[in-house]
């Protein structure tokens, strides 16, 4: 089920199944793309003249290397009254995600360097987004509470890049978000580097699908591009998910334990719960997924977790997605008598708050669908648009509005047989659509 909360102001992905609760949480910013940033492919970017914008004076780097290294603000207070210099146009920090890009990790983080100074790069299996967001900015804030100008200049002109996936970027959004919980604004906008296989947080707003093969100066254009691309706003999505508390699960770095799960009271549930449950809480930027997709995404997680040498690259990386997905029942369902392997509608109830509406709608699942998808980003599955393009009349009938990344609205549609799916991937059918949710209302 799903709900609607509105804040203001910048996404991985997560698939599963349970019983949950999605409610648009904030609006995160996320640098997009410019006509100015599209005309970058043919300009020569001056090297020296990015790292004067990007690159901080020294002794900010040496702060926030400390206060992170010892897990401690307080160890910048050494550097209290250096503040004699100017803070540069776009300070900026990289999270790397070196498991990600067909192992290029490395190399583009020595490159990166060479841009922007050590300190501004953190691996991912080094330096953790909460790290950075407890110690790193913390010390640059406690440098400007002591009256440091350009400590507070830096901290607000932040910007972040993170170099991987949709998982990796949503990681780090979900990260960046404590600061609206601790009323410590303004939130760093990001930017992308695509490192992963599908990429469609970055398609969405412009920074590419792919790695580029010359990665050497696609780094330094993405930088670039980072520093005067404009701001732009993306939904972000709470989730709640109840299980058994029998059940154990590996959880992703976007969810976490929750020590309950509230449902509405309006709500009117069929069947009893289990006596106990365990609760799950998180946020999600792309899409939330329930059944053959979920199970197929999750298997792949999981091999490639324990063989990672099969994971070279996005391509290589489709290739054995799509072997996982017909190996899992999604083409031909060996067993019908078993409800797992047939479709959704015997083992899930749907219910949704449509748009500007209060009251909840128990929504019948087609017999056909084998999974449902709650999509915020107009990309899915590398760059498709399962939703299509709808004509207006159409709209209208369904009670549908055009939807958009920032629109407090989330789309529902539902996948059939592994057929129906391909056809939908090449666009040449859209998906079921079942509902639109959420409120549009500022």
């Amino acid at each position: 089920m799903a709900g609607w909360d509105d804040s203001d102001l910048s996404s991985g992905s997560p698939s599963g199944s349970g019983a949950g609760d999605s409610s648009r949480i904030a609006a995160r910013s996320l640098l997009g793309e410019s006509f100015k940033d599209r005309m970058l492919l043919g300009i020569r970017i001056c090297k020296e003249d990015l790292k004067r914008k990007i690159m901080m004076p020294q002794y900010l780097r040496l702060a926030m290397r400390d206060a992170i290294r010892f897990k401690d603000p307080n160890a910048s207070d050494m550097y209290v009254g250096n503040g004699n210099e100017e803070a540069p146009q776009a300070p900026m920090v990289v999270f790397v995600n070196s498991r990600s890009g067909g192992r290029l990790g490395p190399f583009l983080k020595e490159r990166l360097q060479e841009l922007m100074g050590e300190e501004q790069v953190f691996d991912l299996s080094d330096v953790k987004p909460l790290d950075f967001v407890h110690y790193g900015l913390a010390c640059l804030e406690k440098l400007a509470d002591y009256g440091d100008d350009c400590a507070k200049d830096t901290r607000g002109k932040m910007r972040v890049v993170v170099a991987g996936g949709d998982g990796t970027v949503g990681w780090v959004l979900g990260s960046l978000a404590e600061l609206y919980k601790h009323n410590r604004e303004p939130v760093p906008p990001t930017g992308i580097i695509p490192l992963g296989t599908g990429n469609d947080l970055s398609r969405s707003f412009g920074w590419g699908g792919s790695f580029s093969f010359a990665w050497r100066s696609f780094v330094k254009r993405s930088l670039h591009k980072a520093v005067i691309g404009p701001i732009c706003r993306l939904d972000s999505w709470r989730i709640l998910v109840a299980m058994p508390a029998e059940e154990s699960v590996e959880l992703p770095h976007c969810l976490h334990y929750s020590e309950e799960c509230t449902l509405d009271q309006e709500l009117d549930i069929e069947g009893e719960y289990p006596e106990s449950q365990t609760f799950f809480e998180g946020v999600f930027y792309n899409y939330f997924s329930i059944g053959m997709d979920a199970q197929v995404a999750y298997g792949f997680h999981h091999l490639r977790d324990e063989k990672p040498y099969l994971a070279q690259g996005p391509i290589s990386n489709k290739l054995i997605y799509s072997g996982y997905g017909c190996s899992q029942g999604w083409f031909f369902t060996p067993c019908m008598s078993d409800p797992d392997l047939r479709g959704l509608k015997n083992i899930l109830r749907l219910h949704i708050k449509k748009v500007n509406c209060s009251e909840w709608e128990n929504v019948q699942v087609p017999s056909s669908v084998r999974a449902i998808v709650a999509l915020n980003l107009h990309n899915y599955g590398s760059g498709r648009n399962p939703w299509g393009h709808l004509k207006p009349e159409y709209m209208e009938k369904r009670g549908f509005v055009e939807p958009n990344m920032d629109d407090g609205l989330l789309e529902i549609f539902g996948l059939k047989q592994g057929w129906h799916a391909s056809f939908v991937m090449v666009e040449l059918i859209s998906a079921k659509h079942i509902a639109q949710i959420g409120n549009y209302k500022r």
